[in-house]
């Protein structure tokens, strides 16, 4: 990652420290509640932790994590990878905070399988919410990495046509295409904009022994997702507009340098 700032500027300094600041605050409280765990027959256990109603502390520990959560994505989106196009969309830096946030995301995965497998075959204890959190976790990865891969223009798209059209056409096909997702996100809310809402005022559960809000959650922050897609293809189309036709390579013509580049890139990491 290029250490430039990208678009905080003078804030990313405070950013930083914020995010080191509630980090910290959610290990400290982390590591009191395991604590609390092995010599309190009273403890705050991951059952509690979705049903924070009337415990002031599991309260503090989500609002510690959902900010050091929101400002370590702020902080991870203010610099650009090697391979990551300039952001020029003025929808572009939305998108890439989410798409930071689904990058520590799949940490968390990584951590909560980690610790069932520990958990499981080490001390024969498994636990009854690994599997469905990181499930919880993975539904939102699934729906933030589509996001990011619009606003970086690798989503599926078959050149061998559009390559050949004229610029006019071209452009003809770019706002067909963003035509489209807008009428797919109109559909997609008039037909579930009900049961989303329904879901989520009732705060479905999942139906199991740790009964995490997965309904409840997931199916508003579909249509949520969906809509922040559909202004990123809008965000797409405005930014292309007055490019330079681009004219993609086939498989016998692959880039080197690109290829030299993400090698370096992943063995700097």
């Amino acid at each position: 990652m290029q250490q430039e700032s990208l678009w905080l500027g003078r804030l990313r300094q405070p950013v930083k420290k914020a995010m080191i600041g509630f980090t910290g605050l959610t290990i400290i409280l982390f590591v009191w509640l395991v604590a609390n765990q092995l010599i309190s027959a009273d403890a705050i256990g991951m059952h509690e932790m979705i049903r924070p109603q009337g415990r002031p502390l599991v309260w503090l520990m989500l609002l510690s994590i959902a900010a050091s959560l929101f400002f370590a994505s702020l902080y991870l989106s203010d610099t650009k990878g090697e391979i990551e196009p300039q952001a020029d969309g003025f929808f572009d830096i939305v998108s890439l905070v989410c798409s930071r946030l689904a990058m520590i995301a799949v940490a968390l995965i990584v951590i909560v399988m980690f610790y069932e497998v520990v958990s499981r075959y080490v001390f024969s204890r498994p636990t009854l919410w690994a599997n469905e959190l990181s499930l919880w976790i993975a539904a939102f990865v699934f729906l933030l990495a589509g996001q990011y891969a619009m606003q970086q223009r690798s989503h599926i798209r078959i050149y061998v046509i559009y390559d050949i059209m004229p610029r006019w056409m071209q452009k003809t096909a770019d706002v067909i295409s963003v035509g489209l997702i807008c009428g797919f996100f109109f559909a997609l809310v008039w037909g579930g904009y009900n049961d989303a809402i329904r879901r989520m005022m009732r705060m479905e559960t999942f139906g199991t022994a740790w009964d995490p809000p997965i309904p409840g959650t997931v199916k508003p922050a579909i249509l949520v997702i969906i809509l922040l897609v559909t202004i990123q293809a809008i965000s797409n189309l405005i930014a292309d507009w007055n490019k330079l036709p681009e004219h993609h390579k086939g498989i016998e013509d692959i880039d080197e340098t690109e290829i030299e580049n993400i090698r370096r890139t992943l063995e700097e990491k």
